[in-house]
């Protein structure tokens, strides 16, 4: 079996600039008070806040890992540095009213330096570590009475197998932190299926549970600002192929009014409990005769929520951008009975400008956003969103696009 190994950075995680990059002059301030919003990253979560903070005024100032990040390609104040050297961090700090986050990998000693300063920090990071930290997060969950796998802090293959003799093989194991996309997690069957990892671990512990039998996948998208206002939008299914989410339907098909509303309330109790602030994605497992127990915790704008961008009134990057400035949070209402998200992956075409004219002519509803991102097969480098009335046509439209878009289909 082709293990997956740990490791200190995860293929996903953005690269760092060389140490002696230096972050550019503060952001221009537009006029009429309005403030300055810092995000760490230049990802496509930072490039997706670009639209609509500039519908509401806002000046977005993204610390990027690149000149040709994703989102330095749109949003004109985007100095490049280090988000691991600290003092790079606060220089570029200073100048923005609120700091949040494109991803999670930020380091402790950063973050501690930026609240040493007074630096607004959206989540906060006694929040923020419930996501980097999958250990950290069971136990509060736990703590919480939230439905969770069975679980155990894991150092030596004796413990693992004393959890698997419990709880049963196979069992998932995995990094507490750094994993994303699959990366990170291992199905073990036995114990020493487990020896490299604990070797590099070097007496760290790892995430051991159980392996949960699950109908599908599935995921709440949850808004909550400093001052408490909270929004949830609608439950959505979620498709997983090899660990990476490839379609999004929304809301999730034939789950109970009662299901939804549990899931909806352990969302607000993880939400205000943690003291989460911005938008939090909460991904679960559906087990069945509406039961679930939640898998992971994303404190940023997800990819579970692309699909209200168009499908929903306010989507989750406008939303993101209200609640870490303490905004009245906007409508989450759905625009429509259904909507689908269709990730697109790299794949035969390297120039995707006439494919997607291509789509523009041939679909006129549909909705595609593209990353600004070189082409790599596998990798994430765009989403398609479409809503409506049918939901087996709306599922075959986001799938063609995205195949169009990948080149397995060229019809």
């Amino acid at each position: 079996m082709n293990q997956p190994q740990p490791h200190a950075r995860n293929a996903t995680e953005p690269d760092a600039a060389t140490p002696d990059t230096q972050p550019a002059r503060e952001a221009r301030r537009a006029p009429g008070g309005f403030p300055v919003v810092g995000i760490i990253g230049g990802g496509q979560l930072a490039r997706m806040c670009a639209a609509p903070a500039a519908e509401l005024a806002l000046t977005l100032s993204v610390f990027a890992e690149s000149d040709d990040a994703a989102a330095a390609l749109v949003v004109p104040h985007a100095p490049v540095g280090d988000y691991r050297d600290a003092e790079q961090v606060r220089e570029w700090a200073r100048g923005c009213d609120v700091v949040t986050f494109d991803h999670e990998h930020v380091p402790a000693g950063v973050l501690a330096a930026l609240e040493a300063d007074g630096v607004a920090l959206h989540p906060r990071p006694s929040a923020l570590r419930f996501a980097q930290d999958k250990l950290a997060m069971r136990q509060r969950l736990s703590d919480l009475d939230v439905p969770c796998p069975a679980w155990a802090p894991v150092s030596t293959s004796d413990e693992l197998s004393a959890f698997g003799e419990q709880h049963g093989w196979p069992l998932v194991l995995k990094t507490p932190t750094g994993g994303y996309d699959g990366k990170g997690v291992m199905l073990v069957r036995t114990p020493d299926d487990a020896d490299a990892w604990f070797a590099q671990a070097d007496g760290a512990p790892l995430l051991a549970e159980e392996a949960v039998a699950f109908e599908r996948e599935i995921a709440v998208m949850i808004a909550r600002s400093p001052s408490g206002q909270v929004a949830v939008w609608p439950v959505v299914e979620t498709v997983q192929v090899d660990g990476i989410c490839t379609e999004v339907l929304a809301p999730a098909p034939d789950l109970s009014d009662d299901a939804a509303e549990r899931i909806t309330s352990a969302a607000i109790t993880i939400a205000r409990e943690l003291d989460v602030t911005g938008v939090m994605a909460v991904e679960l497992f559906d087990v069945g005769g509406g039961e679930f127990v939640v898998n992971e915790l994303a404190m940023r704008p997800h990819n579970s929520g692309h699909w209200s961008m168009d499908g929903s009134v306010t989507g989750q990057f406008e939303q993101h951008l209200r609640a870490v400035l303490d905004l009245p949070l906007g409508d989450t209402r759905a625009r429509a009975p259904w909507t689908v998200m269709g990730n697109v992956l790299g794949g035969e075409y390297e120039e995707l400008y006439p494919t997607y004219r291509h789509l523009m002519a041939r679909d006129p509803g549909l909705k595609i956003h593209l990353y600004g991102k070189g082409v790599r097969p596998g990798r994430k480098i765009g989403h398609v969103n479409v809503f409506g009335d049918d939901l087996v046509g709306l599922r075959a439209r986001a799938r063609h696009a995205c195949d169009y878009l990948q080149g397995t289909v060229t019809e």
